[in-house]
């Protein structure tokens, strides 16, 4: 009876583990947090209060939202430390998945106003 001894890595976990510390973490944390107070800003003073009208903030809302899922996705989910071809993969479909959604908010804007109010 023989044992194996040996050790394989899979996935990767060594290496993000290497590049991922606890300074890292707390890095992110802060980036989120301070995106999240801009965010609140954004939402409850500068928008209420007329500063900033409304179409920019929303506009400027959905930017920042989409930097925090970056961060969230490329640290917290490890997808940073993935290879290109996986992440490009996740890329190509992210790109339909955001196309479809604008072509379904098209149709779906035409449908109303031209086919359902007809009189």
């Amino acid at each position: 009876m023989t044992m194996n001894t040996e050790h394989t890595t899979e996935h990767g976990h060594d290496e993000e583990h290497a590049t991922m510390t606890k300074g890292n973490i707390w890095q992110v944390f802060f980036i989120l947090l301070g995106i999240t107070i801009v965010e609140f800003i954004i939402a409850l003073v500068l928008i209420p209060k007329g500063i900033l009208p409304r179409s920019i903030g929303n506009f400027a809302y959905i930017i920042l939202t989409l930097v925090k899922a970056f961060y969230i996705v490329a640290y917290f989910m490890h997808l940073k430390f993935e290879k290109v071809a996986l992440k490009s993969g996740i890329i190509v479909v992210f790109v339909f998945i955001i196309y479809f959604i604008v072509l379904m908010l098209t149709e779906g804007s035409y449908l109303n106003t031209h086919m359902f109010h007809l009189k």
